[in-house]
């Protein structure tokens, strides 16, 4: 059934109502994880020199990705001024356009107009989703693109197909996997769900492909002219993700990122609705007949098989945020499945709580954690102050302070307040130590600390902690 891309106005209103309340909701987060390069190390470059001056930005903060975010931000900020508070609201059109895209691919698959609410809400309790729709990030723009142009896929609509693409495809390069993706997915879909190739194969078709992937074409030779790399950095600042030594460590490697890559998908509650899907296919064969099942099994693994088959066989952390897109339909899949089994409203309040609950996880310290893929992370925001106002007021010198990802870096790039002290990357020589369990930190120097150091001051909330070290070898002032 081809469906409208429009929603009506009590619709309209309900998803801008719920995009204000996200981003209130987040308005006390600081610049997390990757979003401080994304967002600050990229985009204050561009505010101070100019917002399309792509080359202002320092080869050492120049991860490769296109500076969508990063302009938006500086934009934003030369209009109504850089602080955390503008660069929060900068992200609600985006939020509130995903909202509207998510509506969409549920009316698509849910017809009983009582049911949509539930099954958008049982989408947005997504820990994973969640967490990125009240972050200063990449991901609610990505999303609303990826949403848009899968959207415009199942209903046909070729301007919104093209838009959708070409724009996803220059907010990252993770977007030009997913256009990728998508591109399988329509293949895909055309098929064996609408069952006529020729669609795809057609002269308009193919003719939407070329337009869409021009930006992102266009960009990447522009980058390989004027830098001469595309993610590969020269100084190996992120890494060398192809630095195997043997075919053996490969293996290894391989081995271990499928389990993690497993890890990813049941993590924070998801381990329940996938339960449910598999019990669901024994229980009842002839779910596996359903044309709106089979779609969104589709969409479940095909738009981000891409990244997920390169993110396996190279050396690279793994973030669960890779796959929101998959996320959002094993969701979807789940309601729909429920609907036609025995005890929906209860399958459906169990679904719920353990996707809510996935934000109260906080693994053993020694156990990495994804802490910008659920809300666990939000106690942390206001201790964090706490704990640079106690170094304040006990003249401890922010700068003679080693700490760690992601908080070695200037308090400006986190809080966008003009703070430019910043802290150090820990070597073990520093004599204070400000330190997190939301910074996931390697066991020797976990060891270093717990041997080297003594807690002289502590911050705790909801098991999120910050604590404040001092060198046994050297005295306090």
């Amino acid at each position: 059934m081809i469906m409208t891309m429009s929603i009506n106005k009590i619709e309209i209103i309900g998803v801008s109502i719920v995009g204000v309340l996200l981003v209130m909701l987040g308005m006390n987060t600081g610049l997390f994880w990757d979003n401080v390069l994304f967002v600050s190390k990229m985009g204050t470059p561009l505010y101070e020199n100019g917002i399309f001056n792509w080359l202002s930005i320092p080869i050492d903060s120049d991860p490769g990705h296109p500076p969508f975010i990063a302009m938006l931000m500086a934009m934003g900020w030369k209009i109504f001024g850089r602080s955390l508070e503008t660069s929060h609201w900068i992200m609600l059109p985006f939020i509130i356009g995903l909202l509207w895209q998510l509506l969409l691919l549920v009316k698509h698959f849910v017809k009983e107009s009582h049911l949509k609410v539930g099954a958008l809400l049982l989408i947005l309790s997504d820990p994973t989703l969640l967490c990125q729709l009240i972050l200063i990030n990449p991901e609610p723009i990505l999303l609303f693109f990826f949403f848009l142009s899968l959207n415009a896929i199942l209903n046909e609509k070729h301007f919104y197909k093209v838009i959708g693409i070409a724009l996803l495809g220059i907010v990252s390069l993770r977007g030009m996997m997913l256009c990728a993706g998508l591109f399988l997915f329509d293949l895909l879909y055309t098929i064996y769900i609408i069952r006529d190739y020729k669609k795809f194969i057609s002269k308009k078709n193919i003719l939407i492909y070329f337009l869409a992937s021009l930006p992102a074409i266009l960009y990447l030779v522009w980058r390989l002219n004027e830098r001469g790399y595309i993610s590969s950095h020269p100084n190996e600042t992120y890494g060398n993700a192809w630095a195997f030594e043997s075919v053996q460590m490969f293996f290894k490697n391989f081995a271990r990122n499928i389990v993690v890559l497993i890890h990813r998908f049941l993590d924070f509650g998801r381990v329940i609705p996938i339960l449910f899907i598999v019990l669901a296919f024994f229980l009842k064969k002839e779910l596996r007949k359903q044309l709106k099942v089979k779609t969104l099994l589709f969409g479940v693994f095909v738009p981000t098989s891409v990244i997920y088959t390169i993110s396996i066989i190279i050396i690279n952390p793994m973030s669960h945020i890779y796959y929101i897109a998959s996320f959002v339909c094993i969701i979807l899949l789940a309601f729909v499945m429920l609907q036609q089994m025995k005890h929906s409203k209860a399958i459906f309040v169990g679904i719920l709580i353990s996707l809510l609950a996935g934000n109260l996880i906080v693994y053993p310290q020694k156990i990495a954690q994804g802490w910008d893929a659920s809300l666990a992370h939000l106690p942390y925001w206001n201790l964090r102050k706490e704990a640079i106002t106690y170094l304040d007021n006990n003249r401890i010198d922010i700068r003679e302070t080693a700490s760690f990802f992601p908080n070695y870096t200037s308090i400006d790039d986190v809080d966008l307040n003009g703070d430019t002290r910043s802290f150090k990357r820990f070597s073990g020589n520093a004599k204070y130590v400000f330190y997190s369990n939301v910074y996931n930190v390697t066991d020797e120097d976990l060891n270093r600390l717990s041997t080297d150091y003594h807690i002289i001051k502590s911050f705790r909330k909801n098991r999120v902690y910050i604590n404040i070290y001092l060198n046994n070898h050297l005295k306090k002032d």
